[in-house]
């Protein structure tokens, strides 16, 4: 199978004010900073309205470059190799999948500074209307009694809508038929067109539909029920311990200086608060996440292990 992962790479620039020359770690950033970046459409946009509030915690202009970038492998690699001073630090989203799809050069966990884990996005189980599920436990009825009959579609081979999937699959005891596509947007068109018969949607491009009634919302893939659809229950609630959440956050090279994890830690968190970091978030479908850089650090070793055990155990084979 042929990967279709949307990524791309994204560079944060921090300009010094004329004049100004910073020395001191305390004094960072004092020249330009590469900020390297796995990203899709929604990160993009992270990015940017966080370059914007960085650029006013900071007193520096920051700019974002965007450029694609072969499944985020470049960005990641390009922080993982860089001189650990501060000046190249990365927004990723989902940056656990790649260790489980691909053979990388680095150690995905402890070849990187973690600096703060921003927010975490799940996904909405919806299905056709002209599919006769409503529920969790329906869905799981049903898929016993016929294996590899129900379909699901998925944004690409590899994306953590498929491996969402899988590993809900794989909690539940039941087999689906896998049905990729070249994105999020092909996939949602072919569900809405009854092409396929389920999926796990982003949130942002599936309530829409959901609450307009041309889709049929069953479930939600976090934790905890989200304040977009308040009504709709968890998978956790039929399948307990189940949870696949897409998580953004900010790292850097291993050996970042630790008053550079504080500075950036501690804007972040700030941003964090502002109503236009909220409001982005919210209409991406993220609930904020925050706090210290060791909380991230924690994510980034659980969805590492997580995915990779997927892969494994559901027998998943990949080709670049």
């Amino acid at each position: 199978m042929k990967l279709a992962i949307a990524s791309c790479l994204l560079l944060f620039s921090a300009l010094p004010s004329a004049g100004v020359v910073f020395r001191a770690a305390v004094s960072h950033p004092a020249r330009a900073i590469d900020h390297s970046v796995r990203a899709g459409g929604g990160t993009d946009i992270v990015a940017r309205v966080m370059a914007q509030q960085m650029s006013q915690s900071f007193d520096q202009s920051v700019v974002v470059d965007n450029r694609p970038g072969a499944g985020g492998n470049i960005g990641e690699e390009m922080i993982v190799r860089a001189t650990p001073d501060g000046y190249t630090l990365g927004l990723v989203s989902g940056y656990g999948t790649n260790a489980a799809i691909y053979k990388l050069s680095f150690d995905p966990v402890n070849d990187v500074q973690a600096v703060i884990a921003i927010g975490g996005a799940g996904f909405v189980v919806a299905v056709h209307p002209a599919v006769q599920i409503k529920t969790t436990s329906e869905l799981i009825v049903f898929a016993k009694a016929n294996p590899g009959k129900l379909n699901y579609g998925s944004s690409g081979t590899g994306a953590i809508t498929h491996l969402a999937t899988e590993l809900f699959g794989l909690m539940a005891g039941i087999r689906m038929m896998h049905i990729p596509f070249k994105g999020t947007g092909p996939a949602l068109t072919a569900l809405l067109g009854n092409q396929v018969e389920m999926m796990f949607g982003s949130m942002p491009s599936t309530v829409p539909h959901v609450k307009a009634g041309r889709l049929r919302g069953i479930a939600v893939t976090t934790a905890q029920r989200v304040s977009a659809l308040p009504e709709m229950p968890t998978i956790a609630d039929t399948v307990p311990g189940y949870e696949a959440v897409i998580v953004y956050g900010v790292m850097g090279p291993k050996g970042l200086p630790a008053e550079v994890v504080r500075r950036w830690n501690s804007a972040v968190n700030k941003s964090l608060e502002t109503p236009q970091m909220k409001e982005r978030l919210a209409n991406d479908g993220m609930e904020p996440i925050g706090g210290a850089s060791h909380v991230f650090h924690g994510m980034i070793k659980r969805d590492v292990e997580k995915w990779r055990r997927v892969v494994k155990e559901a027998k998943l084979s990949f080709t670049s």
